[in-house]
């Protein structure tokens, strides 16, 4: 564990590291404006919503906590310039922050210049006062598609890596991925672990892993417990 990243030993401590997450399909503005109400009440981060509903939500986030969206989501297999495009009008709509996915295809094929070029496009749409985050699909790399993958997001320009969408089959975000992310950045970039977090026990392995970021679709219940001392399990919410 990290000296400069010590597990987190209350609720508000961990709340921090949270972007409180809803990405399902079917989810409505009602549901939104809940998420918002939710993790204010809980001291999240940001709240990660659909690029839809980024407007809806920073209306109703009024400045409380950070609104972070996606692109190219969930498959990474879209154009760069269409990513680009997603990204801009997700910032022109309010969004903080921006998580992209890569074409894991590409990365499986060997195609780190084309990653990095596909990242690259998406960080020249987003300000640099914006964050730019790149969902790697940690599950389905091996470790040095994962250490590759990683230099192509940094040289790109990125300002974090991220683990999962947390819709890939092949399943999300694990201590291994996290400590090699974590080693390959070096501390130049952040790691968010997203993708089956869903106890304490859970979120307080990721950051000793290295994680200073954690999508979480189930926060109230992770951060129950901590009066519980249970790891108790949260709804999924495609995350």
């Amino acid at each position: 564990m990290s000296a400069a990243n010590p597990t987190p030993t209350t609720p508000s401590e961990l709340a921090r590291y949270v972007d409180h997450t809803l990405l399902k399909p079917e989810a409505t503005s009602a549901d939104v404006t809940a998420l918002v109400e939710e993790g204010a009440e809980l001291g999240v981060f940001s709240v990660c919503v659909s690029p839809t509903f980024v407007p809806h939500a920073v209306e109703v986030a009024a400045g409380r906590l950070a609104v972070a969206t996606v692109c190219g989501f969930p498959s990474g297999k879209h154009a760069s310039d269409i990513k680009a495009a997603e990204a801009a009008r997700s910032v022109l709509d309010g969004a903080d922050e921006v998580d992209m996915v890569i074409d894991v295809g590409v990365a499986k094929a060997g195609g780190f210049d084309l990653v990095q070029a596909d990242v690259a496009a998406v960080r020249a749409a987003v300000p640099a006062d914006k964050v730019l985050k790149v969902i790697i699909e940690s599950a389905a790399l091996s470790d040095d598609e994962i250490v590759a993958v990683c230099r192509a997001a940094e040289a790109a320009g990125a300002d974090f890596v991220k683990t999962s969408t947390g819709f890939h089959p092949t399943g999300g975000a694990s201590v291994n991925a996290v400590e090699l992310m974590a080693r390959t950045v070096g501390g130049r970039l952040g790691i968010k672990a997203s993708g089956g977090v869903r106890t304490l026990a859970d979120a307080q392995a990721m950051i000793a892993a290295g994680a200073t970021r954690l999508g979480l679709s189930g926060t109230a219940a992770v951060l129950a417990g901590f009066d519980d001392g249970a790891a108790g399990t949260a709804a999924d919410g495609g995350y």
